[in-house]
């Protein structure tokens, strides 16, 4: 079983996908991270030097236990030649549409 295939498994229980769910932002964020510093040909220390930060840091964010403020996610981007894409989109289809009032 291959790990796409385990979490499939995992994800069929609700309160493992609750918490899954509640942390996917940081993971994301992390393996994003870490693609492009490997990409790069940095290691954590490299990284966190030109950051002029600790390795720790750059681990923790890695690690997915720490997510970044937006500027520092920008500073990363920045040393490795990434562009910072947010985007927010809704989870479900809505069922209302809501309206704002004119004052």
């Amino acid at each position: 079983m291959n790990w796409n295939q385990h979490k499939q498994s995992l994800l069929k229980d609700k309160a493992f996908k609750q918490e899954y769910e509640k942390l996917e932002t940081k993971y994301r964020v992390a393996a994003e991270l870490i693609s492009l510093r490997v990409s790069r040909g940095l290691t954590q220390a490299e990284l966190a030097r030109i950051l002029n930060t600790k390795q720790a840091s750059i681990a923790r964010i890695e690690s997915g236990s720490y997510l970044p403020s937006l500027t520092m996610i920008k500073k990363i981007a920045d040393v490795l030649n990434a562009e910072v894409e947010l985007r927010l989109k809704p989870k479900i289809k809505a069922r209302h549409s809501f309206l704002v009032a004119d004052k």
